[in-house]
């Protein structure tokens, strides 16, 4: 049988065996599976890119959070280092006993390693009712320019707590009450019955004041009466202290700060009756002060010094002032022996060239009257700043009286001071502040109260803000 050549159509043709109706070449589509897989693919990576954004984030919010935590750690350095530097300071006071002048040590932006600190200090010599700026002063501050809780007697107005900011006579009372250990209320006073009643109830103290923190729990005491317009209690009017009803504290929006109580209350203040060995004459005792007169001074010049105690009808002094007062001793005799002076009163006196005109007021024979004279008169005479005779001069013309009042309760020397350090790390970031009080009294500064005031929030004022966040201040 001959078998007949086939030819390329033949074979094709009986190869092609496809259905009646089927479409040639649409049997696969090999581009379908392939764009599932790029889908897939552009899933993983987008999920992938995701996580590593995630965990990038994550590590710089952990770098950051370091770097914060090592500028807080610098920052507390700062605060150590301040406070060692305020005791060397008040170290090296000597037997003048003075607010030591901001010209002799630096006070702003010093320098300790990688961080900074300040003393956020006051102006003394203003006279509140122009408290006007937006940026601290700097510098130690004085606690005997301040009245003291412990020595205030209110029955007979012996020291004018009355005069401080938005006191009322109730209030007075009850903040005399809870210091004393009697249990009978003054006028208007409170002790442990009231408290008793409160919610939730406590007793009444009976005891001295021990911090200045305690007022807010003297019955009828409040936070505006505390802390006034100063909220974060560095005597410069900031944004949100003069702003109405914006943002706390409520303020006046006047443009003048108006501070609460703490501002001018202590309960650190006290003298002590001798510099190292020596001590100091009481003056109310005619022989000590006449044989201290006599080794100081020639003897016609120490018996013309004594005659008003001890000549005929003669008293003995009151107190120191008292003593300048009548004896008709020069103003620079008077300077020479003044430290080894010493009244019958070491607790609560105030110092005349540091006080601000409120805590003036506080002072008998001074008070809310004629406080503002005696504050131009200091501020006109301000190289006599280093006694209390000037004080003599300033209240004259308001008699006797007024000099032989105040001088019990009036001081020049000054042994508590408050170191108020503010302080920020690297890139003035870690803000914090502490307030330490040193009590030199015993001729070695120690500190004797410690408080953190960081929670009161930012107190160095927006210019120093300002150049922190532009790196300008290095």
């Amino acid at each position: 049988m001959r078998i007949l050549p086939t030819t390329r159509k033949s074979v094709a043709a009986v190869c092609d065996r496809r259905k009646p109706g089927e479409i040639r070449g649409r049997k696969r589509s090999p581009a379908a599976p392939r764009g599932s897989v790029l889908i897939v693919v552009m899933w993983i990576a987008f999920g992938l890119v995701s996580v590593a954004l995630y965990f990038a984030h994550s590590m710089e919010m952990e770098l950051r959070a370091a770097d914060s935590q090592v500028a807080s750690l610098q920052a507390d350095q700062a605060i150590e280092g301040g406070a060692l530097y305020a005791s060397n300071i008040l170290a090296n006071l000597g037997n003048p006993n003075m607010l030591p002048s901001t010209n002799n040590y630096l006070v702003a932006a010093v320098k300790v390693g990688e961080g900074m600190f300040w003393f956020i200090g006051r102006d003394t010599n203003d006279t509140e009712v122009s408290h006007r700026s937006p940026d601290p002063s700097f510098g130690l501050v004085d606690e005997a320019s301040k009245a003291n809780l412990n020595a205030a007697v209110y029955n007979n107005y012996t020291n004018l707590l009355i005069d401080l900011p938005q006191m009322t006579a109730n209030l007075d009372a009850a903040m005399y009450d809870w210091r004393t250990s009697s249990t009978t209320p003054s006028t208007g006073g409170a002790k442990s019955e009231t408290y008793s009643t409160l919610n939730p109830p406590y007793l009444c103290k009976l005891a001295n004041y021990e911090t200045i923190g305690e007022l807010s729990m003297v019955y009828g005491m409040n936070i505006d009466l505390l802390y006034g317009e100063d909220a974060n209690m560095n005597g410069a009017l900031d944004p949100n202290e003069n702003d109405g009803a914006k943002l706390p504290p409520n303020d006046n929006q006047d443009g003048n700060l108006d501070p609460g109580i703490l501002e001018y209350v202590t309960v650190y203040t006290h003298e002590p009756a001798n510099f190292g060995t020596t001590n100091r004459v009481l003056v109310t005792s005619t022989s000590s002060l006449q044989s201290f007169l006599s080794s100081n001074f020639s003897s016609s010049q120490a018996s013309t010094y004594m005659r008003p105690f001890t000549g005929p009808g003669g008293t003995a002094p009151t107190s120191v002032l008292d003593f300048y007062n009548r004896s008709g001793m020069t103003e620079s005799d008077f300077i020479t022996i003044e430290p080894m002076l010493i009244g019958p009163n070491t607790v609560g006196l105030i110092n005349v060239n540091t006080a601000t005109a409120t805590s003036l007021a506080c002072i008998p024979g001074i008070g809310y009257t004629y406080a503002p004279a005696v504050l131009s008169y200091r501020q006109a005479n301000a190289g006599r700043m280093n006694s209390m005779a000037w004080l003599r001069d300033a209240l004259t013309s308001y008699g006797n009286t007024a000099i032989t009042n105040a001088g019990p309760w009036v001081t020049s020397r000054s042994f508590q001071f408050t170191a108020d350090i503010a302080a920020v790390g690297a890139h003035g970031r870690g803000y914090r502040r502490v307030r330490f009080v040193f009590d030199c009294s015993s001729g070695v500064p120690q500190i004797v109260y410690r408080q953190d005031l960081t929670y009161l929030g930012w107190a160095l004022g927006r210019n120093i803000h300002d150049k922190l966040l532009a790196g300008n201040l290095k």
